[in-house]
């Protein structure tokens, strides 16, 4: 992983401090500062408001109310709060604001800016702004063709529920992952040694024209998989295509359009840290009063993974978890969480694992997350995204109910062995989780810093995942 951006943006004017500023406004912008660290993004919105109603021009309350409007993707919001506002951070805001409404000139103006700043290291806004440079004229994402395209997603690995996709790169055809810990497309540099402007094409029918890609080595991300993974797709272009994965049915829809809800799904609600870092707020505990940020990263073949906080939220003692055996490094213990809430579903007797290098996410996102989800649960949901990416509708439907209730491991390629080291016996008994590989050096960026994988949760080489939990109940509330 590289280095995030040191955003140290000092204040002006009479106000900004805690030591000048009024204490009722003091107050609200402690309360929006807390609800914003525990995802609780829509309270987080409203008490910066009032804050600002009492101190207008607060650069600090400013700034956090920037950062909240980014993180639900209201981009002229931000724009509007920032207004004159001084300093690298925010224009490192206004610049991703630009960037994802697709103002490149404005956005290559002020990530300039931004990097102008001697403390700042953003190796994500180094590319960006050269490819906005490079883009005049281009509509970044522009959709053409069917309105729908479905498409089959190959099993490629009998270890782990990985959700990879055929594509056309540019005409040529390809294998991509889907990574959510990623915020743009990533190509391989064997075959793209810079940062470039593609096109995408899923099942002949439906095109993405003018499409951002930065440029990474994924030979390594290829090798976990046992197959030849030549793009990472990341979050910004699956908000513009209200995309389906469906790991148990074996397809990725995308959508030129906001599909309606599905039938039997929950509604969870999504905002963006820093624009890219894609995080819901859920519970791991019986107390549904206890919720707090979960990034989703579906290159983590775990079906969750939590830090010391998390485990205590969920009632367990990180002491009475067990090793992994199959971590080399005997870093990782395993354990299960009561109950994992997931919009209107609570799912219980999750496996978890303990000892994932969160604390680095942490640093990157800026925000103390509980944990990560990964694909080793999403498989066995039907996902898809609307609202431009602001929510996801979670479908239980009957074959992941099926499976799970079965008792069986993650769903896996009907041609994948059976019976042999790592994996479940051919009755269907568990066997242990897989490792966590650490991230390969010379990553393009991290969740917090949009544009780059963050496999530091990443595929495993071997193993299958952990036990699947049980069947979904809903807490009654309504979709």
């Amino acid at each position: 992983m590289l280095a995030i951006p040191l955003l140290l943006g000092a204040c002006s004017g009479a106000m900004g401090t805690a030591a000048t500023r009024p204490q009722a406004a003091d107050k609200w912008f402690l309360r929006a500062q807390q609800e914003f660290q525990s995802a609780d993004v829509e309270n987080a919105r409203d008490a910066v408001a009032k804050a600002l109603a009492i101190v207008p021009e607060d650069k600090d309350v400013r700034l956090l109310a920037g950062r909240i409007a980014l993180a639900r993707l209201d981009f002229a919001e931000t724009l509007r709060l920032l207004k004159g506002v001084g300093g690298s951070e925010a224009a490192g805001l206004r610049g991703r604001a630009y960037w994802y409404k697709g103002d490149l000139e404005a956005a290559a103006d002020e990530l300039e800016a931004m990097l102008d700043d001697p403390d700042v290291v953003d190796d994500w806004a180094k590319s960006i702004a050269k490819l906005a440079r490079r883009g005049a004229g281009r509509v970044p994402f522009s959709l053409s063709g069917a309105l729908l395209a479905p498409v089959e997603m190959p099993h490629v690995s009998p270890y782990a529920p990985f959700f990879v996709v055929p594509v056309e790169i540019d005409g040529e055809s390809a294998l991509a992952m889907v990574s959510t810990g990623t915020g743009e497309v990533v190509l391989d540099s064997a075959t793209r040694p810079e940062p470039s402007w593609v096109s995408l094409r899923f099942g002949k029918k439906l095109e993405v024209n003018d499409v951002p890609a930065l440029s990474q080595d994924l030979s390594g991300i290829s090798k976990q998989m046992g197959a030849p993974i030549k793009a990472l797709l990341g979050v910004n272009l699956l908000r513009h295509l209200n995309a389906t994965l469906d790991y148990a049915g074996r397809q990725f829809v995308v959508r030129s359009f906001s599909p309606p809800s599905p039938p039997n799904a929950t509604r969870v609600d999504i905002f963006y840290v820093r624009g890219g870092g894609m995080i819901l707020r859920s519970g791991v505990s019986s107390d549904k009063e206890i919720r707090g940020p979960m990034l989703i990263d579906t290159s983590m073949s775990f079906p969750v993974a939590l830090d010391k906080d998390g485990w205590q939220k969920a009632g367990v003692d990180i002491s009475s978890l067990k090793p992994l055996e199959q971590d080399p490094e005997q870093k990782l213990k395993q354990g299960l969480i009561s109950t994992l809430r997931l919009g209107a579903y609570d799912i219980p007797k999750v496996p978890g694992v303990y000892g994932a290098p969160l604390s680095d996410i942490e640093k990157q996102l800026k925000l103390d997350v509980d944990g990560v989800i990964g694909a080793g649960l999403l498989a066995y949901f039907r996902i898809t995204f609307a609202d431009g990416g602001r929510l996801m509708w979670i479908e239980d439907d009957a074959a992941a109910e099926q499976v799970l209730r079965g008792g069986r491991s993650a769903p896996t390629p009907q041609d994948a062995p059976q019976a042999s080291p790592g994996l479940p016996a051919s009755d269907g008994s568990p066997a242990s989780p897989p490792s966590l590989a650490p991230a390969s050096p010379g990553a393009a960026g991290s969740p917090g810093t949009p544009g780059a994988p963050s496999p530091a949760l990443s595929a495993p080489k071997q193993g299958t995942p952990a036990p699947p939990p049980p069947s979904p109940k809903p807490t009654g509330k309504t979709p």
